[in-house]
């Protein structure tokens, strides 16, 4: 594969990427094919040693989305930056796409908890209207939304530091794909 190829089909696996970022990126390949040049390889040398263009495109795309992870962490970044990670192989779908449902299935139930909790007095209102009221019902009502709030409390914090340590660990599962870990 030559340059012009090498880059034209680096630049069509990156259309997702805004034009700017492609244009960076597309750049410093053609840095790398100048050196490659200046030392007397081939162009086709160069695009051996560079790799396929769509796996490094895939890899960019990875990096990419973890870095907006980490500038705005929002629902959809955190869903971008796990379907890139996916992306890298198939193997990433047991190791990242499971971990993610677990992970958000404990925080789903833990805020699905502590709403619950939370709007327990809305029972006694129920129990009001039915004509069941008991004045226990009530302090037991309040009781469990105390116990929601602190809850949900937990929940804030802990739902912080799962999708940082999630993030975390995309970054390192990321690094693996990309050749490994780095010693020493």
């Amino acid at each position: 594969m030559n340059k012009e190829e090498f880059l034209k089909e680096l630049d069509a696996s990156l259309k997702r990427l805004s034009l700017e970022e492609r244009q960076d990126i597309l750049q410093d390949y053609e840095e790398y094919f100048e050196i490659g040049l200046d030392k007397g390889k081939t162009e086709q040398e160069i695009s051996e040693a560079l790799g396929n263009p769509k796996q490094i495109s895939k890899e960019l795309l990875a990096s990419y989305h973890l870095g907006q992870v980490e500038e705005t962490t929002s629902a959809g970044n955190v869903m971008r930056a796990v379907w890139a990670v996916i992306g890298l192989g198939f193997f990433n779908i047991v190791i990242v796409l499971g971990p993610f449902i677990a992970l958000l299935g404990v925080v789903i139930a833990g805020w699905a908890s502590a709403i619950g909790f939370i709007l327990a007095p809305l029972g006694v209102l129920l129990n009001l209207i039915l004509g069941s009221f008991q004045l226990f019902d009530l302090f037991f009502a309040l009781g469990l939304c105390g116990i929601g709030i602190f809850i949900a409390m937990g929940m804030f914090v802990a739902t912080s530091a799962l999708i940082k340590g999630f993030i975390r660990y995309l970054k390192f599962n990321v690094s693996l794909v990309k050749g490994g870990l780095k010693h020493g």
